[in-house]
Formats: structure tokens, sequence, C-alpha cells
């Protein structure tokens, strides 16, 4: 038998040892696959990988074992080696994309107190990109050490790392800054997946943490696209940060002689009729009271931002109905009140001294407000010229 026909057979029978085994190996997964979902998601996600991974190891043995020698061994070889490695990378990233899907799968954030399950969330999410980012890098550096000139060439290289370095840093800051900012989010716990945030003056979402940008989905479903370096160096608000339950406000105006109990109760019935609130906070109270109304603010709590928007909306729905049906006097209005006399106009009416307490004047009515009126008005009644003298309170 010839040489050339050997190690045909060896590489042919080495593929196919590996076909088999793969194949019955990937049986039993999937058997075992019926009772567990992990089995089932390795059964799926690893079965090429570790096809092509095994059967060039095995192609490669034969080529080395039995293919004695012939012209191109050496590129033949070289080429195997490369496919090995890069298989293996490939088998690597597919082995842990698996382990953390069943991770994810384990800590789902479809339930109501979801806030650890969506910080186990952002940092598998983070940990999944730094792990293929690693992969790719450490496989391409595995495959070109591989080659002799390569090799050589790192040794020079070496020499010169710290100049290169400092110019990869200068050229690529803004990069490595998000990097390490997304980095540095996903572990300080800062923000997460699906926490409802304030930024930009836009009410969202946080939908997706990658190392170099945050998509904030808006409430309108815009989205807001940020670098990771935005959330490390400004501030925002995160609504979700410690708990999910929030607090808010809905204000109206009222006029003066509105009676505040009636509608303190008619608030208590419209939380206690809705299953927006959860029963937690419901206060009515008067916040201010100038400009000839009067300012109620409702404090209400709610689950989550999005129920708290809506049960704003329905409270103060709710109060300016039930004023218009009863307390329609209560609403805001303007008063004006005019003294006229007999031809229209409005007398002059000449202010006396005994018109009013010295307790009630601040520039007369006693020896401390003539002094002070003196000062500010001048002793003939004008105002005092630059330099005169200022009469002192006697």
């Amino acid at each position: 038998m010839s040489s050339v026909l050997t190690a045909v057979l060896a590489v042919t029978g080495a593929a196919v040892a590996a076909v088999l085994i793969v194949e019955a190996s990937h049986q039993v997964m999937v058997r075992l696959g019926r009772r567990s979902l992990l089995a089932a998601d390795l059964a799926k996600t690893m079965h090429r990988p570790f096809l092509v991974t095994l059967t060039l190891i095995a192609v490669q043995q034969a080529v080395r074992v039995w293919g004695g020698e012939f012209p191109g061994r050496g590129g033949v070889l070289h080429a195997l080696v490369i496919g090995c490695i890069a298989a293996f990378a490939w088998l690597v990233a597919a082995l842990l994309l698996v382990l953390e899907d069943a991770t994810l799968a384990r800590w789902s954030t479809d339930v109501p107190d979801n806030l650890r399950r969506r910080r186990i969330k952002t940092q598998v999410v983070m940990l999944r990109r730094v792990t293929v980012a690693t992969i790719v890098v450490l496989t391409a550096g595995v495959m070109l050490m591989t080659f002799p000139g390569i090799r050589a060439l790192g040794a020079s290289v070496l020499a010169s790392a710290g100049l290169v370095s400092v110019i990869a840093a200068l050229a690529a800051q803004s990069t490595l800054g998000n990097v390490f900012a997304g980095i540095q989010l996903a572990f300080s716990d800062a923000i997460r997946v699906d926490d409802v945030v304030v930024v930009e003056g836009e009410w969202g979402r946080i939908e997706e943490i990658t190392l170099t940008y945050i998509a904030v989905q808006i409430w309108d479903d815009r989205r807001l696209i940020l670098p990771t370096s935005y959330f490390t160096t400004k501030p925002f608000q995160n609504w979700t940060r410690s708990s999910s339950a929030v607090l808010g406000t809905a204000e109206i105006d009222v006029d003066w002689s509105t009676p505040i109990e009636p509608l303190r109760a008619e608030l208590r019935r419209v939380c206690e009729g809705s299953e927006l609130w959860d029963e937690r906070v419901c206060v009515l109270q008067v916040t201010e009271a100038t400009g000839g109304m009067v300012r109620l603010r409702a404090l209400v709590s709610a689950a989550d931002a999005g129920a708290l928007w809506d049960l704003r909306c329905l409270v103060r729905e709710r109060l300016v109905g039930w004023m218009w049906e009863n307390q329609r006097g209560g609403l805001p209005r303007m008063r004006t009140q005019l003294d006229e006399s007999d031809d229209g106009v409005a007398p002059l009416r000449q202010t006396r001294r005994s018109d009013a307490s010295a307790d009630a004047r601040v520039f007369s009515g006693g020896d401390d407000g003539e002094a002070r009126g003196a000062a500010f008005g001048g002793v003939d009644g004008h105002a005092p010229a630059p330099g005169d003298a200022v009469p002192a309170a006697r």
C-alpha cells in the first residue's frame, strides 16, 4: 500500500471517527435535554463547534502521524493548527454563551420584584460582551504567534511597547473611556437593564447596555443613544435604583372659598377605587395660597413609574370633574373691586396720620418712622441729594 493511500485512509478514518464520536455525544445530550434545559441548550449550541473542533484535531493528528513526507506538508499542518485554534476558540465561546444563557434563564426579569434579577442580567450581558471580545483577541494573538516571523517580530515590538501603548491610549482615549465606563456601570450597580431613568430631560427605560453605548427607550418609543461615559460623568435620575415604587404629584388651583376636606375625601375615594394605587401614600395638601388662588397638591404612590403616570392623570381628571359637579363655586376666579364716584372716576383718598396706628407704618407714625421717612424722602418732602446728611433716629 502506497504512502499516499495510507495517508488518505488515515485522514478519512480519523475524520469519520471524530464525526461518529460527536454524533453519539449529541444524541446523548439530546436525550438528556428532554429533562434539562441546560443539556438541551448544550446539544443545540455546541454541536457544530464541537464537530468542527474534534474533526480538525483528528485530521491534524492523522496527517502528522500517517501522512509521511509530501510537498507542502509544513503548510498543511500549519493551516490545520490555525484551524484547530479557531475551532477551539469557537467551542469555548459557545460553552460560555450557553452558561450565560442558562444564568439569564434562571434569573428572568419578568417577575414583579425583579431588582436583583435585573442587576444579574446587566452583569451577565456585560460579561458576555467582554468574554467574546477577549476570546477573539486571544485567538488572533495565538494564531499570529504560530508564524515564526511574527514571533521574531514580537521581541522587537516588546522593546517599544511603552511608546506604542502611549500612542494607542491617546488615539483611543474616548473609546477606551467608554469601555471602562461600561464595565464600571455593570458592577457598580448605578444602572441596570430595565431601570427607569430621567436623562437629558427625557423619561425612559434602559433598554441595552454595551461596552460603548447605552440605549434608553423613551416613553414614546424613541431611542436615546448615549455613550457609557455619560452615566459616569453627568448626573441623572434613576427611579428604580433601590425599588420600583415611586411617588408623584397632581396639582390643581382652586378658589380661596373652596372647602378642602371634601376634596381630600374625594382623593381617598379615587385612590381606593383604582388598581394603580399601591396603598402607601394618598395625601392632599395646600402648598401655596398666593395670587388670588389656592394650590392643592395631591401626593400619591404607585408600584412603578408607568402606573404612577396613569394614576396622576386619573387623580387630576377626577378631582377636576368632581369640583365641576359639586363645588363649581370653588373654581379659580379673578376678583375686581371698583369704588367709583358719580362721574365714574375713583376719588383720590389722602391718607392721614390718624388712619392707622404706628405699628402699621414704616416711614411715619412715630419718631423712628418719621426719621426713616425723612431719610428716604427728604426733610422738605424731596429726596435728599447725594452727600446730604441723613437725620438720625431719636
